[in-house]
This record gives C-alpha cells, structure tokens and sequence, in this order.
C-alpha cells in the first residue's frame, strides 16, 4: 500500500466537505450513494472516505496497475464493505469505457488531485464524462 503524504494530510478537511453533501438528508430512503473516484491513486482517500460514509458504495478508479494494487490492498487491510474493487479508467477515453457505469446512475463523481497533473483532454474527460454519468442534481467533486 503506498501512503502519500498529501493524502493523508488531506483527507479531514475534504471528508468534512464531502460529508456535507452526503449528509444533507436528500437521499435518505434511496439506497445508497453511488460514488465513482477517478483517479484514486494508491486509495487512501477512498478506503477512508468509504468508511466514513457508509450511507455510499465507493468505486474507485485508476490508469495505473500500480494504484489499482495500492486500492486494493486498502480495501483488503481497511475490510470496508463499501468500497468496490478498483475499475481500470482512463478518463480520456468516453464515459462508454467507464467500467460499465451507465448514464444518470452517479450521484457523486470525484477526482482528486488530478486535474493539475494531467493532460487538458484528462479534464475534458473528466466534464463530459460528469454531465452524462450524474443523476440529476448529482455532484462533480473537484479537489487539487
């Protein structure tokens, strides 16, 4: 499992936020959240955010075999039965290639830290993807 420094500085200060949104009460009685994180990297952020949220099932994702190992192990270590086995994602390439996720079924999409990083068409990707995978009223989540 890798633990980026970062990540474990930030995870407080941005589950808060999150929380807020998962926490405003509008979906109660719907099920459970349905989540995708592009670009989870070594999956820090999504054991931890999965386990505080257990109200969401939590699909990470990554480009990176490495990352996808990295998830996997906290998923393993962390035992958060919301938290789905990491996806291969290249968020370039259409939403059709999203690991199956059809359109209007994301109640939240999150990238975090990948933005600044990445290739311009990344986050073309990343908006177009968004505005036909999120429900009505679902949230896009920008972090970095």
């Amino acid at each position: 499992m890798q633990a980026p420094a970062a990540a474990e500085r930030n995870k407080g200060p941005i589950l808060a936020v999150l929380r807020e949104y998962v926490g405003a009460g509008a979906h109660a009685g719907r099920g459970a959240l349905q989540v995708l994180e592009v670009g989870a990297g070594a999956g820090l952020h999504a054991a931890h955010f999965a386990r505080a949220l257990p109200q969401t099932r939590w699909q990470p994702s990554d480009i990176e075999p490495r990352a996808l190992r990295s998830i996997a192990a906290y998923a393993e270590a962390m035992r958060v039965p919301n938290l789905l086995p990491p996806i291969l994602l290249d968020v370039s390439q259409g939403w059709e290639t999203w690991g199956g996720t059809q359109p209007a079924t994301l109640d939240l999409l999150i990238s975090i830290n990948m933005m600044h990083i990445t290739e311009l068409r990344c986050t073309e990707g990343l908006f177009k993807g968004a505005g036909v995978l999120l429900k009505p009223g679902g949230v896009l989540f920008t972090y970095g």
